[in-house]
């Protein structure tokens, strides 16, 4: 865990703020008449703001000229029967808007998570997890936010001006004349806000996924924080980017600040002017009282429409910023495909076939330096159909990463992968991880219970409590009955709530649950205590004759498992054969099974000879107790 990984987000780059938006289209579209609906409802409820100062008109120059009562009890029945109008009309424009919007939100993140779902495990390895978790979340509500409220008001608030404009042209084109002087230095303004906005919305949304992901390791190794006393360092860690984005929240709101000031002062003295030339107009007759109250009542009602530029830009561009965060995930090429092929069934293996193919594979991590050596330089080797092979090698040298080629976890760079004569890189994702049941020395669990976890290796069809029970049985798993609630017992997020040989046991079982013909399993023994690693040994080898196997060993108990070992060193396979064969033969395979520093030959002397007997680092296990044995606290 790291305190201080760096941003995985991309930069910020230049785009236009409108290109953005507009790839929200194919989410809108079905709920685009419910939002036009609802612009012209909002363009109807603007209006009647409109129509108050021409009744005030009415009302000045009528009854109140001529002391009507009755003409100003009526004057003041309109002005209530227009704000109840207007507001109303604003009520149902927002129920119109509301559910489909949330439908819209839900359908883009139900996108997202599909896409990230498929998108290879190169992508995950790159991006921190709080960046996407934040785009799944807080960029979707800015989003929906936007759909719902600047979208609409900007057209509203647009309509609303032009229409404004034509009534203060027909009351006075001189005052009109005044009252818009502004504008132009206003467009100006907004121009430039918008591109030092965008920078600093973009930067804030990023800054805010680094502490998400901070936050979310900070609780998955709270364990590691408290062990080793690092809280401070966590702490310290955690309020440098708080004060980070901060900084940039401030910076945004001194932005916001800055042209809302302009915005509120402008229109102000504009105002005033004309109401100083409309006074004197009035003292000269060459206008009335009641225009003139009808003209200030109207640019009063269009000052809604203008002060609301500023926050409207401003929600607009976290809105295209959202929407670029969105989809650079979207967007990034390499998903898998998981669509079932129309050649399917000829692409598929058969059964009692070649077994597991590694053919000259090549694998260089993309993000690896320009010109150095890949990790895997021709990798070849043959696992038989229904046999199992140990792959053995030093720290390093490439096994996990070549166990992740089969199932595709990563794509070879170079080379060919075949199960039964077929090749990988052609059979649907869909149906290879089918055919291929993978358990990792790091297991996962979920968040769920102990069946649920153990039967996601079942595949589409699920497993019944029959084959729950065998794939705990030859994992040795029998702690999990003495669990509060059982099988149905929530493990907790990432597992914690059990131990290091639990967990690593549980993902055992959820790899053999489903009978795979083919199963790869990563160094799976390495958290367990002799006696329960013999026990499981023991159940293994009846699942292990049943399927084609690749094993990750470490230990010669684990490599006993296999009819054949397979020694990676260099980024190639440099022997092949059984345990006691690679012992007599290969110096490094002995180092790596000892621990011990190999001795070159003298250099006269003849073959090595071959020792008497077998030699074994393992004795007979034991008879296990009783009880569950506690698990090592030393992994390896």
């Amino acid at each position: 865990m790291s305190a201080t990984a760096p941003d995985s987000a991309p930069a910020v780059r230049p785009r236009s703020s409108v290109r953005s938006l507009l790839r929200l289209w194919p989410y809108v579209r079905p709920v685009r008449l419910r939002l036009s609906v609802s612009a012209v409802i909002g363009v109807v409820a603007s209006c009647m703001s409109l129509l108050i100062p021409l009744v005030l008109k009415w009302l000045v120059d009528g009854p109140v000229k001529d002391r009507d009562p009755s003409g100003v009890w009526l004057g003041g029945g309109l002005l209530l029967a227009l704000g109840i109008a207007e507001a109303g009309l604003f009520g149902v424009r927002r129920w119109l808007v509301a559910r489909p919007l949330a439908g819209v939100e839900a359908a883009m993140r139900a996108d997202l998570y599909r896409r990230l779902q498929r998108l290879p495990v190169a992508f995950h390895d790159r991006w921190a997890s709080g960046q996407l978790l934040s785009r799944a979340t807080t960029d979707l509500q800015i989003l929906r936010m936007f759909l719902a409220f600047p979208l609409v008001f900007l057209f509203v608030n647009f309509t609303t001006l032009l229409i404004g404009v034509a009534v203060l042209l027909t009351q006075s084109p001189l005052l009109t004349l005044v009252v818009l002087g502004p504008a132009v230095p206003l467009m100006v303004l907004s121009t430039r806000f918008e591109r030092r906005y965008a920078l600093a919305a973009r930067r804030a949304q990023d800054q805010s996924g680094d502490l998400a992901t901070l936050v979310e390791e900070s609780v998955l190794g709270i364990r590691i924080v408290k062990a080793f006393g690092r809280h401070r360092t966590q702490a310290q860690a955690f309020h440098t980017r708080a004060r980070e984005l901060r900084r940039t929240e401030l910076r945004k709101a001194d932005l916001l600040s800055d042209l809302w000031a302009l915005i509120m002062t402008l229109p102000e003295l504009s105002i005033g002017v004309a109401l100083l030339i409309g006074v004197l107009q009035v003292s000269d007759g060459k206008l009335s009282a009641g225009t003139l109250v009808a003209f200030l009542s109207t640019a009063l009602a269009l000052r809604w429409p203008v002060d609301s530029i500023g926050f409207l830009l401003a929600m607009s561009n976290e809105a295209a910023t959202a929407a670029d965060r969105y989809f650079e995930p979207m967007d990034t090429p390499g998903a898998e495909s998981t669509d079932r092929s129309a050649d399917e069934d000829d692409a598929a293996p058969a059964r009692g076939g070649d077994g597991l193919r590694l053919e000259g594979v090549v694998f260089r991590y993309p993000d690896a330096p320009a010109g150095s050596e890949p990790l895997l330089a021709g990798v070849d080797l043959h696992v038989p159909a229904g046999r199992t092979t140990a792959l053995v090698g030093a720290t390093g040298s490439g096994k996990t990463t070549l166990t992740a080629l089969v199932p595709r976890l990563h794509e070879p760079t170079a080379g060919r992968i075949t199960l039964d004569g077929a090749d990988t890189a052609l059979l649907p994702v869909s149906r290879l991880r089918e055919l291929v049941a993978v358990a990792f020395e790091e297991p996962t669990l979920f968040s769920a219970t102990v069946r649920e976890n153990v039967a996601m290796g079942a595949g589409p069809a699920g497993a019944d409590e029959k084959e729950v029970l065998r794939a705990l049985e030859v994992a040795q798993c029998g702690f999990v009955h003495a669990l509060p609630q059982g099988l149905d017992t929530q493990v907790g997020e990432q597992g914690l709530s059990l131990s290091g040989g639990q967990r690593q046991r549980l993902a055992l079982a959820r790899a053999v649950v489903g009978r795979p013909r083919f199963l790869i399993l990563d160094d799976p023994l390495s958290a367990l205590d002799v006696h329960t690693e013999a026990l499981v040994e023991a159940a293994l080898r009846e699942v292990l004759r049943e399927t084609t196997a690749l094993v990750v060993a470490h230990r010669p108990s684990t490599v006993q498992l296999a009819d054949q070992v397979a020694l990676l060193s260099g980024g190639r396979i440099t022997a092949v054969g059984t345990h006691s064969e690679l012992l007599r033969s290969s110096a490094e395979y002995r180092h790596l099974m000892s621990g011990l520093d190999p001795e070159p030959p003298a250099p006269d002397a003849g073959p090595e000879p071959e020792p008497a007997s077998e030699p074994t680092s393992e004795p007979e296990p034991e008879p296990a107790p009783a009880s569950e044995p506690l698990e090592r606290s030393d992994a390896r």
